[in-house]
């Protein structure tokens, strides 16, 4: 066998290896894809292994008040999920994944398959959660799964949507917290849809 041909049935058997993901969400997760209204979007991680993340995502210490480190559980009852768990919740036709930001945030970027309801209108928004109108508010009998996520451990946006939701009559074994936000889900090199990979 020539030198040439070697080097050839080389590169062929090499072909597979290279094709694989380096960064994977998990050991036996590469990736995951999920419908969204524009779409199936394929969630996954940056694979630049030496990617960083800069802009408004790499700042450490916004001012306390208002931007100060939230509850790990914002309201008794409530779920405080992770990465995995909201993918999961992303792959769940019956669950809704609320960003809960201000539109100005979620057009600047958000988690693939996220509805945005901003936290101050979250009240008059539960009948997309499944709840119905009733004379003395809202009947949540049958309110959906749903998972609501803000910028980050210092944004107090959800924290704000969940507290008032529950108190609305939401039941809060159906909410969850993905407490790590954007933020979070930006320092894991996630896949992000709309506005700029880095926010800022």
């Amino acid at each position: 066998m020539t030198l040439r041909k070697l080097f050839a049935a080389a590169a062929l058997l090499a072909a597979p290896a290279m094709a694989e993901t380096t960064v994977g969400i998990t050991k036996d997760m590469p990736s995951v894809t999920v419908e969204t209204d524009s779409g199936p979007v394929v969630i996954e991680r940056i694979q630049d292994t030496s990617h960083e993340i800069g802009g408004e995502w790499a700042r450490t210490s916004r001012p306390c008040p208002d931007f100060c480190i939230q509850p790990h559980n914002p309201a008794e009852g409530v779920y405080t999920i992770g990465e995995l768990e909201l993918i999961d919740m992303l792959q769940d036709p019956d669950a809704v994944v609320v960003d809960s930001r201000t539109p100005d945030w979620f057009q600047g970027g958000t988690i693939p398959g996220a509805i945005n309801i901003p936290y101050t209108y979250v009240l008059d928004e539960l009948g997309r959660l499944g709840c119905e109108p009733d004379f003395d508010g809202w009947d949540c009998s049958n309110a959906k799964r749903v998972a609501l996520f803000c910028n980050g451990i210092w944004c107090g946006q959800s924290p704000t949507a969940i507290r008032n939701m529950v108190e609305a009559g939401y039941p809060a074994d159906r909410i969850s917290y993905y407490r790590g936000g954007m933020q979070v889900w930006r320092l894991l090199g996630l896949t992000v849809t709309g506005g700029t990979s880095e926010g800022g």
